[in-house]
């Protein structure tokens, strides 16, 4: 059955290393990576789009033609006089990541700032993506404009799927980064947290901390990612846990919650079982990881 996923958020311009002390550039974004993963899984007849802003400069022509021969759509991507994408550097050391970033004049900080924009592109799809840090960008009363957007396609019966993603380097403060977040929560019908984080910023001191705070928000489906322990799953009231899948060797981390995210979303949309879902998700985060960068082409990841 035909279908429209649309992921909303920031889409940066991405350096990474390359030999000979080079610098290789690329696009990538948390949400611009699950839309990315979630195209090479879902059939022909679903879309994918991209719900942000950029600027009217030549890195901004570059970055559009970038998604667009990706397969995804640019519809909905505003272009803005006088800002710019923002810029990331990955750093690594032993597989793990680190970044820089370059943000300040960042044009998809303006994303939210027409409800009806908002509204005319929610109620085209399906299925709507944002993460904590698509919140975290955003001017204060702009992250209320998108969260009742969200709400009102929730109610409708979409699925709004939420990634907390927590960055707190993004944030000015924290109580108000745990209130986004938990907002955040509020609006969607599925979570996808990483243990970690919750754990770090949340103060949970269990897996089942964390999925009692988010169901008591009324998050009907959870996804806890684990890293090397797996995910756990609560879809229907019932709790299961799928193991990660075996990595002969970690290259570079960035993306494995992104493409984790993109693949599962495919799937599930596609009609296989959340467990199925997470277990296909699995293969694919650890392919990912081995190879450097946040996308990964699609002829090194595990077939669809």
């Amino acid at each position: 059955m035909a279908g429209r996923l649309i992921a909303i958020g920031e889409c940066m311009v991405e350096l990474m290393q390359a030999e000979g002390g080079l610098m290789r550039k690329s696009f990538a974004g948390d949400t611009f990576n699950t839309a990315y993963y979630a195209r090479q899984y879902l059939p022909a007849d679903w879309s994918v789009d991209y719900l942000s802003a950029v600027g009217t400069d030549m890195i901004s022509d570059e970055m559009l033609a970038f998604m667009e021969g990706h397969g995804i759509g640019t519809a909905h991507v505003q272009r803005i006089e006088g800002r710019a994408p923002g810029l990331y550097m990955i750093h690594l050391k032993d597989g793990e990541r680190s970044f820089s970033y370059w943000r300040s004049v960042s044009a998809a900080k303006l994303l939210a700032r027409d409800g009806d924009r908002l509204r005319t592109a929610i109620e085209a799809s399906d299925i709507a993506v944002f993460s904590g840090i698509t919140l975290a960008i955003l001017p204060a009363e702009d992250v209320g404009t998108l969260l009742a957007e969200l709400r009102r396609a929730r109610a409708a019966g979409k699925r709004v799927v939420f990634d907390p993603n927590i960055r707190p380097r993004l944030w000015d403060d924290a109580e108000r980064m745990r209130t986004a977040i938990t907002e955040g929560a509020r609006a969607a019908t599925l979570v996808m947290p990483s243990l970690d984080d919750e754990t770090a910023h949340f103060g949970d001191a269990s897996l089942e901390e964390t999925i009692g705070r988010y169901r008591a928000l009324g998050v009907e489906e959870l996804v806890v990612k684990d890293g090397g322990k797996g995910a756990t799953l609560v879809f229907g009231g019932e709790t299961s846990h799928v193991p990660s899948a075996e990595v002969r060797r970690i290259v570079d981390t960035t993306s494995a919650g992104d493409s984790f995210n993109g693949a599962f979303l495919a799937r599930l949309a596609t009609g296989e079982s959340p467990r199925e879902a997470a277990r296909f998700a699995a293969d694919v985060a650890a392919a990912v990881i081995q190879h450097h960068g946040a996308l990964v082409a699609k002829d090194r990841l595990p077939n669809g």
